[in-house]
């Protein structure tokens, strides 16, 4: 692990934001580590910070015109990021179980787009987003998240500060759910 790396896990285990325990994530799998981000986005410096690293790891931030982020986690490091890049910043949201934009949001055919998470485990999130930003005839110049904690490919070339081998389980086979765990559902998908 880089000094970097060091320093950006040191501020999410001082922050609170790395639980443990037995937890459902937003994809549906359960691990015991919940990488919570709100807990280090709540602090400004924090997210200023952590925004500026990601957009000095991009490669040409200044062609981007909008950064597009899932709800919920992906909204306050999406704005940061476009913060720093000095454009556009817009969020996806679920409705009726599709991942679609609201609130007058519009990505225009032909924009540039950056799609910012803060988490990626199966990508599942980053991949509706990217198809909402296809549909509207966007081009993509990249997915960014603070946490890349993926287990398998998921596809997508992403730029992340920080790389985090943590497991995931399918139900059926959760260890944590044999022993008997209780369960803590703190994901974005209204399980909580």
């Amino acid at each position: 692990m880089q000094d970097e790396e060091r320093e950006i896990l040191k501020i999410f285990e001082e922050t609170g934001a790395i639980l443990k325990g037995h937890f459902q994530l937003s994809s549906g799998l359960h691990s015991d580590t919940y990488i919570q981000c709100a807990k280090v986005l709540q602090y400004p410096q924090y997210c200023q910070l952590l925004s500026q690293k990601l957009v000095r790891k991009l490669n040409h931030p200044d062609d981007i015109d909008v950064v597009v982020s899932p709800a919920m986690g992906g909204i306050i490091i999406g704005f940061g990021v476009a913060a720093e890049i000095g454009c556009r910043a817009v969020f996806a949201e679920r409705q009726e179980g599709i991942m679609t934009l609201r609130r007058g949001f519009q990505i225009t055919p032909g924009e540039k787009a950056l799609v910012v998470e803060d988490v990626i485990t199966t990508g599942g999130s980053v991949k509706e987003v990217l198809e909402l930003c296809r549909e509207r005839g966007a081009e993509i110049k990249g997915v960014a998240c603070l946490i890349d904690r993926s287990t398998e490919d998921t596809g997508l070339k992403t730029t992340f500060l920080l790389k985090m081998k943590v497991e995931a389980y399918p139900p059926p086979n959760c260890p944590l759910c044999a022993a008997g765990i209780q369960i803590d559902k703190p994901g974005s998908r209204g399980l909580y």
